[in-house]
């Protein structure tokens, strides 16, 4: 078999199966060992999502409001409502679904990285709100927003689980391919 061959095989394994585990999240480990350090910053995230979503759901709803760019094309109002609700949803899933705490705390990092944009917005737009009220105070904020998704992965292991996982799956899959050479 000619050599071109042989790699162009090679490749398309190596991306169906990468895309496979992807898709499928078969790599990503469930209920990751975590340390007495990580169980608490997963609880005490998990508490701050579920009083972000209540505060959401009721009196600082005109503050959250402020964060919802102008581009998206909903009510704001329904926004601040629906994001409370995924809030209290991942906070009280931090703290209830133990036994799939690195799946939650992958959707929970996604979801801070979704609503980085509105972060953007207020600062980009001047928007006060939260006692933000220069352009300085903003700029700050935006910075923590990446903390926020390194916090999710750390404390619910879902960072160690899944690159050490796809290490593996990596591994396995150039051991698969090695007979083709």
């Amino acid at each position: 078999m000619p050599c071109w061959l042989k790699q162009k095989i090679r490749n398309q394994i190596l991306d169906e199966e990468l895309t496979l585990d992807i898709l499928t999240m078969r790599t990503l480990e469930a209920a990751p060992k975590t340390s007495k350090v990580q169980m608490f910053g997963r609880i005490l995230l998990g508490l701050m999502l579920v009083y972000t979503g209540v505060l959401h759901l009721t009196f600082a709803r005109q503050e959250f409001q402020a964060q919802v760019p102008p581009w998206i094309p909903l009510n704001p109002g329904l926004v601040v409502l629906l994001s409370g609700f995924v809030e209290i949803t991942l906070g009280l899933s931090l703290l209830a679904l133990y036994r799939y705490k690195a799946y939650v705390g992958l959707m929970v990092a996604l979801f801070f990285v979704a609503v980085f944009p509105g972060n953007i917005a207020q600062y980009t737009e001047h928007r006060a709100a939260f006692g933000l009220n220069t352009d300085t105070a903003r700029l700050v904020r935006l910075f923590f927003q990446p903390l926020l998704v390194v916090w999710a992965l750390w404390s619910t292991g879902a960072w160690r689980s899944a690159t050490g996982s796809w290490r593996q799956s990596a591994e396995s899959t150039t051991a698969k391919t090695a007979c083709l050479r």
